[in-house]
């Protein structure tokens, strides 16, 4: 992770992902994903709940991945890796399912 303003740069390993998706409109999906980390990449301790938010259009393809802290905007960003294994996971076959069936009205 990545704080504004600082050159300290910390490289998260997640270990697994909770998603919870929404339909914003007729173009977006708002995906938020409850994070869970490897204990030897520890997120800063500023962050008191970190989340992400991933915001797709209905055909499944990313154009936001951004962090959040208690659900709302934090001064953090996601390196370049984490933001590759975020995508990795809303790039799996089963979360493409999942953004596809929410785009269809379908829960």
């Amino acid at each position: 992770m990545i704080q504004y303003g600082s050159d300290t740069v910390t490289h998260l390993k997640f270990r697994s992902f909770a998603p919870r998706l929404e339909r914003r409109d007729a173009q977006w999906i708002d995906i938020e994903l409850a994070v869970d980390v490897d204990p030897a990449t520890p997120v800063p301790s500023e962050l008191a709940e970190l989340t992400a938010l991933v915001i797709c259009t209905h055909g499944g393809v990313i154009a936001q991945i951004v962090p959040l802290d208690e659900g709302t905007d934090c001064e953090f960003q996601f390196t370049a890796d984490e933001k590759d294994q975020i995508r990795a996971y809303i790039e799996s076959e089963a979360m493409q399912h999942a953004i596809a069936n929410l785009a269809r009205g379908e829960v």
